[in-house]
C-alpha cells in the first residue's frame, strides 16, 4: 500500500514516530493509501528547515522566485489528469470536476502570484518639502498554512503561492482526510528546483500537526481554512502570541430569486450552486429565498433539475455527485435530514444514502436533497451542513429577504438575482456577506479579496490583500 511521505527541507521523509494513518478512497469506502500521524518533532523540523532557507528566499530578486513558482504551474499542467485522479480518489468528488475547476484553478493560484509579486507597488507619500515616507514591505518569515479537505489542491495553492511569491518560506499542513494531491505537489516542488526548505508540507491531524504549526513561536503568521469551531480554537492560541492571523472558515449562504429574475439561468445556476461538489463549499447557496409570485415554480423547476442529477462512480464520465469525504461526515449531513423532518420541513426529493453496485457499493453517496416548509431560525438553516441540502423558503419583501439572508451567524457569500440593477445594488449593500455575486455565481478574479464576515472569518486573501498579509509594514521617513 502506498505510503505518503512528508516534505521536509527538500526530501520527502518519514514520520518521526514512524506512525501512519488510514486514507480512504470515500467513494469505495476501503483504505488505499497511508498518511503521516505527524507531531511536534515534525513540524520542529519543518520549521527548523523554513528558518534555514528564509533568508536566501527573502532576499532572491523576485523575477526568480517568480520563474520557479511559475515552473511548478507548467508541471500542474502537464499533470492535469494524474492531478484530477488522485483529487477524484481521494475526495470522491466527479474527476471531470476536479479536472474542469480544482486543478486548473491550483494553476492559476500559482500564475498569479508569481506575477503578481513583480508588479506589486508600495506607497509613497510627499510631505509638503519636508520629507518623504515610504513603506516598506519585507516578508513576515516562516507562515504556517493550514488548508481543508474539500477543494484539496485548490486551496492548498491558495495559501501557499502568495506565502513564498512574497518572499516567505512555508511549513502547510493539508487535511489528513485528502492529503495525495499535496504529496503529488511536493515532487512537483522537487522537479521545479524549488529549494531547500523553502516550503515543507506535514502531513498528520488537526489537534496533532497542526496545533504544533499554531503553537510553534517560529511561525508568526496562520493561514487557515476551515470550520469556524476549529478557527476559534485556532485565534486562542495564536492571538496572545500576537502571530498575524487569517481565518477563512463557514458559511450558511443565501440565494435570493427575485421574480424579476431571468428564470432558467437563476434556476439552472442554483442547482449547481446548491449541489456543486456533493455540497461540500463554504460558498454553497444552502438557503434559497424566492420571492413568492415565483416560488411555486421555481420550486418545481428546481426539483426536477436536481432530480436528474447523476449520482454515481466519481470516475464516471456522467457523475455529477460523487461521494462525501468520509463515513463520519455522510452520517452527520444524513443526520440532518433527519433534524429538518423533526423541525417540520418536507423533503421534496432525495433524502436518503444512495447504494451503488459494483467497486462504490460501499461509497458514502447521498442523494441530492431539497427541503421546504422550514422557518429561518431553525437549526437546519442556521448551522452549516456541508452537504447535498438545500432549503427553499418563499418571502414577500424586500426587507422580509434580507432579515433571512442576516439571521445566521456566517456572513461569507450571497448569490442575488434580479434583472433590477437598483435593487441588486440596494440589496447587496444590506447582505451582511463578504462575497455577494449578481446573476452568476462562484465567478472570481484574483485580483479582489476574498472572505467573510461575522463567524465566516477574519482577514482577507486574494490579490493584493494575500500579499500583504504575509509581509510586514514599515515606514521609512528621509527629512529632505
Amino acid at each position: 500500500m502506498q505510503k505518503i511521505l512528508n516534505y521536509i527541507n527538500g526530501e520527502l521523509v518519514e514520520p518521526v514516530s514512524g506512525k501512519y494513518l488510514d486514507n480512504y478512497n470515500p467513494a469505495e469506502g476501503k483504505v488505499y493509501s497511508l498518511v503521516p500521524d505527524s507531531a511536534t518533532a515534525d513540524v520542529n523540523n519543518a520549521v527548523e528547515a523554513a528558518q534555514q532557507s528564509f533568508e536566501a528566499w527573502a532576499t532572491m530578486p523576485v523575477e526568480k522566485r517568480s520563474a520557479t513558482l511559475q515552473k511548478i504551474a507548467d508541471l500542474i499542467d502537464r499533470d492535469l489528469d494524474k492531478l484530477a485522479l488522485a483529487e477524484s480518489i481521494d475526495q470522491g468528488k466527479p474527476v471531470k470536476l476536479a479536472k474542469a475547476v480544482d486543478i486548473p484553478r491550483a494553476s492559476s493560484n500559482m500564475r498569479f502570484f508569481a506575477t503578481g509579486a513583480i508588479h506589486f507597488a508600495s506607497e509613497a507619500h510627499v510631505t509638503g518639502n519636508e520629507a518623504v515616507n515610504y513603506t516598506l514591505r519585507t516578508p513576515v518569515g516562516v507562515a504556517g498554512c493550514i488548508s481543508p479537505w474539500n477543494l484539496p489542491l485548490y486551496l492548498f495553492t491558495w495559501k501557499i503561492a502568495p506565502a513564498l511569491a512574497a518572499g516567505c518560506t512555508v511549513v502547510a499542513k493539508p487535511s489528513e482526510l485528502t492529503p495525495m494531491t499535496a504529496y503529488l505537489f511536493s515532487q512537483l516542488c522537487m522537479e521545479a528546483g524549488l529549494p531547500k526548505g523553502v516550503l515543507n508540507i506535514v502531513h498528520g491531524l488537526g489537534p496533532k500537526a497542526g496545533q504544533a504549526i499554531i503553537e510553534h513561536p517560529g511561525v508568526p503568521a496562520i493561514s487557515f481554512t476551515g470550520g469556524t469551531v476549529t478557527g476559534k480554537k485556532i485565534a486562542a492560541t495564536a492571538a496572545p502570541m500576537f502571530k498575524k492571523l487569517s481565518l477563512e472558515l463557514g458559511g450558511k449562504n443565501p440565494n435570493i430569486v427575485f421574480a424579476d429574475c431571468s428564470f432558467e439561468q437563476a434556476v439552472r445556476t442554483s442547482v449547481q450552486s446548491s449541489f456543486f461538489n456533493q455540497g461540500e463549499i463554504c460558498l454553497c447557496g444552502s438557503r434559497i429565498f424566492v420571492e413568492r409570485s415565483l416560488y411555486d415554480r421555481f420550486v418545481t423547476e428546481f426539483v426536477k433539475l436536481t432530480q436528474e442529477l447523476v449520482v454515481g462512480d466519481p470516475l464516471e464520465e456522467m457523475t455529477r455527485v460523487g461521494a462525501l469525504v468520509s463515513e463520519a461526515h455522510m452520517n452527520k449531513v444524513l443526520s440532518y435530514i433527519e433534524l429538518a423532518k423533526e423541525e417540520g420541513g418536507k423533503i421534496v426529493t432525495g433524502g436518503k444514502q444512495v447504494k451503488l453496485s459494483g467497486h462504490c457499493a460501499n461509497g458514502y453517496f447521498v442523494e441530492p436533497t431539497v427541503i421546504t416548509g422550514l422557518n429561518e431560525q431553525c437549526r437546519t438553516n442556521q448551522e452549516e451542513i456541508f452537504g447535498p441540502i438545500v432549503t427553499i423558503m418563499p418571502f414577500n419583501t424586500e426587507d422580509e429577504v434580507i432579515g433571512y439572508a442576516n439571521s445566521t451567524p456566517y456572513g461569507l457569500s450571497a448569490t442575488l438575482w434580479t434583472e433590477n440593477l437598483t435593487q441588486a445594488h440596494r440589496v447587496a449593500a444590506r447582505v451582511k456577506s463578504g462575497i455577494i455575486w449578481i446573476n452568476c455565481w462562484l465567478f472570481r478574479d484574483l485580483r479582489t479579496p476574498f472572505g467573510g464576515m461575522k463567524q465566516s472569518g477574519v482577514g482577507r486573501e486574494g490579490g493584493w490583500e494575500a500579499l500583504r498579509f504575509f509581509t510586514e509594514a514599515k515606514n521609512v521617513c528621509i527629512k529632505l
